[in-house]
C-alpha cells in the first residue's frame, strides 16, 4: 500500500512545472546527501578512486551534485512515464547520428549508466518506428518493479528480457534487426566479470558488449544522455568502426576507456552511486 500511494504522489508531482520539480529534487538529493551515510560513503570512495587529483573539497561538491541529478532523475521519471508524448517530446531533444538507426543491420546500442537512461530509451522508442529490445533487472519491490516495467515498455515496438532468459534470444533478436539497448558498465559478481581497468583502478566489468556484438555481428553505437535545465538531451554518437575485436578483455577495457571520456564530460550524472569497484581481484584490498 504504501509503494502504490507512493508512486501515486509521484505521478501527480509530474504535473508541476518542470523548474519546480526540479527543485523539489534538489532538495530531496541534499537531503539523501546528508542522511544516507553508507551510500554517501560509496560515492566518496568511487570519487577517490577515480578522481584522486581533484581536492576533498572538490569531491564533496561532486558527491552533493551526484545525489541532487540521482533525486531530480528519479522525479523525473513523473512526467516521462505519465505525460503526454507531446510533453515528453517538449522537454527532450534526439540528435547526432539517429538516421543511422534505420539501417538494416544488427545494432548495440552502448548506453551507460548516467542518471538519464531511462530518457534515452524513451526517447528513441517515441520517436523512432523501429524494434527495440533491453535487459531488465528486477527490482526487489514487486509494486516498483511492475511501474518500471510498464514505463519502459509505454512506447513503440520493445521488448524487456530478463537476466535468466539468457543469450540466446537476445542474439536471435539482434540478428533480427531488434536494436539492444544494452548497460554493461556495472559489476555483476567474478562469474559474470573480467578485470579492466576504469580510471586505473581495477574494475569487474561484465564483457557483455563485446560477446553480444560479436554473436550479433552487430555494430555499437553510443547512446549518452545528458541533463539539462531544459529537460535532456539524448545524442547517438557514431557507430564504433573498430569494435568488437576478436579479444574480448581488450574490448571490455576499451568499452570502459571511451566510458571515461564521456563521463569526464559530466561527472556529477554518473551512477557513482553503485559500488563499482565491490568485487576485488584476488589480494586487493576492499576498497568500500
Amino acid at each position: 500500500m504504501a509503494s502504490q500511494l507512493g508512486l501515486g504522489l509521484l505521478r501527480g508531482l509530474g504535473y508541476l512545472p518542470l523548474p519546480v520539480l526540479r527543485a523539489l529534487g534538489a532538495a530531496l538529493g541534499l537531503l539523501l546527501f546528508a542522511m544516507v551515510t553508507d551510500r554517501r560513503h560509496v560515492v566518496f570512495t568511487n570519487l577517490r578512486t577515480c578522481f584522486p587529483i581533484l581536492t576533498a573539497r572538490q569531491r564533496h561538491t561532486l558527491a552533493r551534485q551526484t545525489f541532487v541529478h540521482f533525486a531530480q532523475a528519479w522525479l523525473d521519471r513523473s512526467w516521462l512515464w505519465h505525460r503526454s508524448p507531446a510533453c515528453i517530446q517538449a522537454r527532450v531533444t534526439l540528435s547526432g547520428d539517429v538516421a543511422s538507426l534505420s539501417d538494416a543491420q544488427p545494432t548495440v546500442l552502448f548506453a551507460p549508466h548516467f542518471v538519464g537512461l531511462d530518457v534515452g530509451w524513451t526517447a528513441l522508442t517515441l520517436n523512432l518506428p523501429l524494434h527495440f529490445t533491453t535487459i531488465f533487472t528486477p527490482q526487489s519491490n514487486a509494486v516498483v518493479d511492475a511501474w518500471v516495467a510498464k514505463g519502459r515498455l509505454r512506447f513503440g515496438q520493445v521488448r524487456l528480457f530478463r537476466r535468466e532468459d539468457g543469450v540466446k534470444p537476445i542474439v536471435s533478436a539482434l540478428r533480427q534487426h531488434e536494436l539492444l539497448y544494452l548497460l554493461p558498465d556495472m559489476n555483476f559478481g567474478p562469474s559474470e566479470s573480467v578485470f579492466v581497468p576504469f580510471y586505473g583502478e581495477p574494475a569487474a566489468t561484465v564483457p557483455s558488449l563485446s560477446r553480444f556484438a560479436k554473436l550479433g555481428r552487430a555494430r555499437v553505437v553510443p547512446v549518452i544522455t545528458r541533463m539539462t535545465p531544459a529537460g535532456y538531451e539524448v545524442v547517438v554518437h557514431p557507430a564504433w568502426t573498430d569494435f568488437p575485436s576478436d579479444d574480448v578483455l581488450a574490448d571490455t577495457a576499451t568499452m570502459n576507456l571511451r566510458l571515461q571520456s564521456f563521463i569526464d564530460a559530466m561527472p556529477a550524472q554518473y551512477f557513482w552511486v553503485h559500488k563499482r569497484f565491490k568485487t576485488r581481484p584476488p589480494g586487493a584490498p576492499e576498497l568500500y
